[in-house]
């Protein structure tokens, strides 16, 4: 994986380097800077970042010498700043590029006493700042990245947003048409399956084509990027299940202990979420980074143990220089909100070619090489006495909209 600053020159179609301020990009919501990170290698220039959070600000000043806003909140900058205060005239902006708090559609959100909110949730009230923006700055592109249930579903923000953008065409005869997608990270190389709903509009119409797979057939995994990895300290396990974590095998979760597994019938088939006691197997690709895992939350390392911040990071395709401030909780929350460099460099690369005539000569920068061998699985461990009281007839989860409601906390609730 290249460094991070070994950024590569992305060209004109005609052989000009671009100018930097025809690569500009607002940040909004810029967490711990993956998405800036990937458009960065695509040959976007970041001018100035939007950032709320204390950590995550953190972070983003001691990797990079982006600008960071103040006030942090979108709330408060987005009703005063203009395209002259960062040094442009209106509609010479590149990109407004924005990763929204993701909880109000995630699915996750559906065990909270909550559930999942959307647009009636006030943390997605911020939608409206970004779009505020999109009017003051015109930019060429705007690029969304969000969990799927941000463009799919009952309480998707697609339709606010097509409506937002029509009104701005109305006004300023522009002609923005919100295109959107799903894309999984790991069928672009990075080394962890991470699907994710990509929204773009063009302010001329231009309706893109979607970046193809380069990953389907030969998957980058776990092995590639945590293969090397030497931390100092390797978190341990905790909390009440840590001790049956051995007995579990590689790639498996808890429904291994169930009657449809090859365990002890620990558990109900499908009466726990998908991430309880989820682990990682070397030959495949690593499982989605939570942001707020509980104890028993994975995906956990295949020696029977959380993974550290830097193998975190590397699952996440951000270069090995990278760092993020705070405490543990701060650092994990946000690593699981990033978005993967890799993908967001691969859709900055779709980006510069379709609409500002780039070109690029070598593969990604945040590229993850496979190795050449991996190791077979390690043995699986008996199942400790202590957890042989669990053994019995435990029935299977009843079916889509058929199991008990949505609990007020559960372990684990992942972005």
């Amino acid at each position: 994986m290249a460094n991070a600053g070994e950024t590569r020159k992305a060209r004109m179609g005609d052989g000009k380097t671009a100018t930097e301020s025809s690569l500009s990009v607002l940040s909004a919501f810029a967490g711990a800077g993956g998405l800036d990170l990937g458009l960065e290698a695509a040959g976007f220039r970041t001018i100035a970042c939007i950032e709320r959070d204390p950590d995550a600000r953190k972070t983003l000043r001691s990797n990079r010498p982006w600008t960071l806003l103040e006030p942090g909140d979108i709330v408060d900058v987005a009703p005063t700043l203009t395209p002259a205060t960062l040094g442009l005239e209106r509609r010479e902006l590149a990109m407004i590029a924005a990763g929204p708090p993701c909880q109000p559609f995630s699915k996750a959100a559906q065990w909270s006493h909550k559930g999942r909110a959307g647009l009636a949730d006030p943390r997605s009230a911020c939608l409206r700042q970004l779009l505020d923006l999109m009017d003051t700055f015109l930019p060429r592109v705007l690029l969304i990245e969000n969990v799927v249930g941000f463009a799919r579903g009952s309480q998707a923000a697609l339709a606010m947003i097509t409506e937002a953008l029509a009104d701005i065409n109305r006004r300023e005869g522009t002609h923005y048409e919100l295109r959107d997608t799903v894309l999984d990270a790991v069928r672009y190389g990075v080394p962890q399956r991470r699907t994710r709903a990509i929204l773009v509009a063009v302010r001329d119409g231009t309706q893109l084509e979607w970046p193809e797979a380069t990953h389907t057939a030969h998957p980058t995994r776990a092995w590639d990027a945590l293969a090397d990895m030497r931390d100092e300290e390797k978190p341990e396990a905790v909390g009440q299940w840590a001790a049956l974590l051995p007995s579990i095998p590689e790639g498996w979760n808890y429904l291994w202990h169930t009657d449809r597994g090859g365990g002890k019938p620990l558990f109900g088939y499908r009466r726990r979420y998908w991430s309880f006691l989820l682990k990682l197997a070397k030959a495949e690709p690593g499982w989605t980074i939570s942001a707020h895992p509980g104890p028993a939350t994975g995906p956990f390392h295949w020696e029977n143990r959380p993974l550290s911040v830097r193998e975190m990071l590397r699952l996440q395709s951000f270069p090995r220089s990278w760092r993020v401030s705070g405490e543990y909780r701060a650092q994990v929350r946000q690593i699981g909100n990033a978005t993967p460099p890799l993908l967001a460099e691969v859709i900055g690369r779709s980006i510069g070619e379709q609409v500002f005539g780039l070109s690029y000569d070598e593969r990604p920068q945040y590229w993850v090489a496979r190795k050449r061998l991996v190791p077979d699985p390690a043995p699986v461990a008996g199942v400790p006495l202590e957890f042989l009281k669990h053994v019995g007839d435990h029935p299977a989860h009843p079916g889509t909209g058929q199991g008990p409601k949505p609990v007020t906390s559960i372990e684990g609730l992942a972005a």
